[in-house]
């Protein structure tokens, strides 16, 4: 992946470039003084590139950290809101996606109180003149091409999902965040997937000022690859990881389809399991719980009305009453006639199983009521799109895939690690 830009200047900046310069001059002289530190208290002693990455903020420069999932990563983009609020400035927290915005936007008011803190999304504005800002990516970019004011005061951008920017429909935003945001602003970059930090920390470099590339390898949280199949010969379901020391399991090649069977048109003794069956061998096996990716919107609700009519229910009256109240808080501005379209009464049913579905097609009440059930340990299984793929904290136990690809518009690729 190369990082040369594809942006041509925006017609306002190619004909103000010196009332720009000056301008970010100004910033930068008024701006860029030694920092005190203002390390974040913990209960736990940071690992070493957390240590690193933090240094790297306090010398007020921009950051790309590069660590696997689960292992810290926020933990150095709030120090760096910390930095700001101490220097009286403001931050932004962007997230490609709204679910991963809204947990942001609420662990941020945990921390720092609802007056410090706003939202702004495409379908949700608060409080979007506090000190601390968490937005989609794209919001971020509409203020930049507006010339907003709001950048006036701004010290630091958390880039979350860094990695975004080798998307082919996406990604362009994330290089026009970076490359037209006023040049006294630092960045805090985060990736888990990103492969080629140190060629990508370069880029931000060229067109940004100096960026420290900081890269953690260690997994914090080891990770277990199973292979399920349906054996249609044994009526069951057989389940093998798929490495043995490090090299592919053997046994994976007889669930290959022979191509004499499919020359004869012959019945495959493998298949694809049902998603209640998977769903019940989780269960069996205390595996739950789950998300279970199914890259289609009336896929995950087809998986939610099938477990539901197979009678599976995994809480206790105690949790059914609590899922109750979350439902209740999150859609108390909707209306009767509202929730009649909505059908709330069967999305309710099945919420109070601990079953539940996340996709864009439902309405923001009742994802985050999905949401804060999950992270509550009261949803057991959540059939959802690639809206929960993107640095949610969810306590999954595992994960699922229904499938190895997954249709682009254009045709069906295979899924890649990023």
């Amino acid at each position: 992946m190369g990082f040369r830009s594809r942006l041509a200047l925006p017609y306002w900046r190619c004909g103000n470039a010196r009332s720009e310069r000056r301008r970010n001059a100004l910033h930068l002289k008024a701006k860029m003084t030694p920092y005190v530190s203002t390390e974040v208290t913990t209960s736990f002693e940071l690992d070493q590139f957390q240590k690193d990455a933090i240094a790297v903020i306090d010398r007020g420069l921009s950051v790309l950290v590069s660590a696997p999932t689960g292992s810290g990563k926020t933990k150095v983009a709030e120090h760096a809101v910390a930095v700001a609020l101490r220097a009286g400035r403001r931050a932004f927290y962007t997230t490609p996606i709204k679910a991963l915005s809204n947990q942001k936007f609420h662990d941020l008011i945990d921390e720092y109180g609802k007056e410090a803190v706003g939202l702004l999304t495409g379908d949700t504005a608060i409080n979007g003149d506090a000190p601390i800002v968490v937005m989609t990516t794209e919001v971020l970019r509409n203020m930049i091409y507006a010339r907003s004011s709001a950048l006036d005061a701004l010290d630091w951008v958390v880039l979350d999902e860094v990695h975004y920017l080798q998307d082919s429909s996406r990604g362009s935003v994330w290089e026009e965040v970076i490359i037209h945001l006023p040049k006294y602003v630092r960045l805090v970059c985060l990736s888990a997937t990103v492969s080629n930090a140190d060629e990508l920390g370069e880029w931000i470099t060229s067109v940004r000022g100096p960026t420290e590339v900081v890269v953690e390898t260690k997994r914090p949280v080891e990770l277990d690859n199973w292979y399920l199949v349906a054996d249609r010969l044994d009526d069951g379901l057989a389940l093998i990881p798929t490495l043995n020391d490090g090299k592919p399991d053997r046994r994976g090649h007889q669930y290959d389809i022979d191509p004499r069977d499919r020359a004869r048109g012959g019945r495959r003794r493998y298949s694809t399991p049902g998603r209640v069956e998977v769903v019940e061998l989780l269960a069996e096996r205390s595996m739950l719980p789950a998300i279970f990716f199914v890259f289609s919107r009336n896929g995950c609700d087809e998986a939610v009305t099938s477990c539901t009519r197979a009678g599976l229910s995994f809480t206790t009256p105690e949790e059914r009453t609590r899922i109750r109240q979350i439902a209740e808080s999150h859609v108390e501005e909707l209306t009767d006639e509202d929730l009649r379209v909505l059908d709330y009464g069967r999305w309710l049913d099945s919420l109070e199983r601990g079953i539940a579905s996340h996709h864009a097609g439902l309405v923001p009440p009742f994802k985050e009521a999905v949401e804060q059930c999950f992270v509550e340990g009261l949803v057991r299984i959540v059939f959802a799109t690639e809206t929960l793929a993107l640095g949610i904290n969810m306590p999954a136990r595992t994960v699922v895939i229904d499938k190895l690809t997954k249709f682009t518009g254009d045709g069906h690729e295979f899924l890649t690690p990023a």
